[in-house]
This record gives C-alpha cells, structure tokens and sequence, in this order.
C-alpha cells in the first residue's frame, strides 16, 4: 500500500505543485487549505508524513500549533515544515517542537520528494524493530548507534532522533573527547542558513531526548564560542 503524505498549504498553485510531485513518486497525497480543515481530517486518521506550512490564512503561527497537536497524538510522525519562514526564530521554534526537517521556499520539487522518501525510510526501519538494535549498530560504551534507522540507544533505551541530530550526534563521538566545532556541526546538519543558535538549539533537544531516560546524563559539553565535546560518562 502507498504511503500517505497529507500537505498543510493555503496557496493552491504550491500546494496543486507539491501534490502533483509528490503523486508521481507513487505516494498517495491528501491536500488541506487549512489548519482546521487538517485537524478536522486527522482528527482519527493520522497519515504517514506531513508538510506544514506555517502561515495559513489569517493564522500566522497555524502550522506550528498543528505539529504540536499532531506530536501530542503521534510523536513518532514525521514531520516536515515548509514555509517562506526562514529566519532563525522560526527554525528554532520548528525544531523545539520536534519537526524531522525545516525547509525553506522556494524548493526543487524532486529535492522535496528524495527528503519525503528519505524520512519515511528512517520511519520504516525504526517501526520495524521498536525496541532492538539492528545489525548495522555500533556501540560506543553505553550509546548505541544505529546508521541504517538514524537510531540512538543509551544504556539500552531507544531514543529516536532526527535525521539532523543524529548526523550531528554521529559527528560529536566521533572522536570521544575532543572538541568538535560549530562549523563541522553546521556542515553534519546538511541544511543551509544555519547558525551557532541553530546548533545550541539542536543540541539542547539532543539532551533533553537522553536526560529522559537516563536524568543523570551529562555526556554532552559545550565548549564556549567553539562548539562541543562528548565527554565519556
């Protein structure tokens, strides 16, 4: 069965534009105007990813209440903002809330599909095995590393990361220990028009995610004006 991706956009040309791409990478695409119009519909119904724009209509922070109503309902739902949006406030606010990617407009409408395709492949490993590591898991004393999931595991609880902070997390144990910079951060994130507050910001979600199953967590340090070391707990 296809995949279903649900696009939250007020313009019709994006939004027809999106739909029709994303249709013919063989997924099934169901399309709102609205954020009440989109509440209302996956109200019982929660597809397998979203795109959320953040200003529909007259409701200039929409997008952003109905990724905090959709997570509260499925956290593991992958979630992708794509919006004009794209000062560094609004990123943060995005990425606080646990959206999987923040993409800027305008997009390359075959750039759009290979990250949709890229993170319902993360979605489907991570479902496939929910509480066992898979063979491609590396250990690195307590943290667990899974590259073929974008999987974390700490003392032997699954912490699901984005694909973000994962490839940044991967960056900062790489070499236990030492400190890794802002720029060799900025460059693992893979994502453009990104800053040291952008870094904080992911770093600070990377905590809270390992101090939830372990509060006595304290691996991650910052280096002030620098940027961070992994320090073997």
């Amino acid at each position: 069965m296809a995949k279903r991706i649900a696009i939250v956009e007020d313009d019709p040309d994006q939004r027809a534009n999106y739909a029709d791409a994303i249709i013919k990478k063989g997924y099934e695409v169901v399309a709102y105007g609205s954020r009440q119009e989109a509440r209302d519909c996956m109200e019982d119904d929660l597809p397998d990813l979203v795109i959320l724009d953040i200003i529909l209509g007259d409701e200039v922070d929409a997008g952003f209440q109905l990724c905090r109503e959709l997570l509260s309902k499925s956290p593991a739902l992958p979630v992708i903002f794509l919006t004009e949006r794209i000062n560094e406030i609004d990123k943060i606010s995005g990425l606080r809330l646990g959206a999987w990617d923040y993409l800027p407009k305008p997009i390359s409408l075959e750039y759009l599909a290979e990250r949709i395709s890229s993170l319902l492949r993360i979605s489907e490993v991570r479902a496939e095995n929910p509480e066992q590591e898979s063979s491609t898991a590396r250990r690195i004393g307590r943290l667990g590393l899974d590259q073929e999931a974008l999987l974390v595991s700490w003392r032997g609880h699954r912490i699901d990361l984005s694909g973000t902070e994962f490839r940044m997390l991967a960056k900062l144990v790489r070499a236990p220990g030492h400190a890794v910079s802002y720029a060799t951060l900025m460059a693992a994130t893979m994502q453009s028009l990104v800053t040291n507050n952008t870094i904080n910001t992911h770093m600070r979600n990377i905590r809270k995610k390992f101090e939830k199953v372990d509060p006595t967590f304290a691996c991650i340090k910052s280096e002030y004006g620098f940027g961070y070391r992994w320090t073997p707990q």
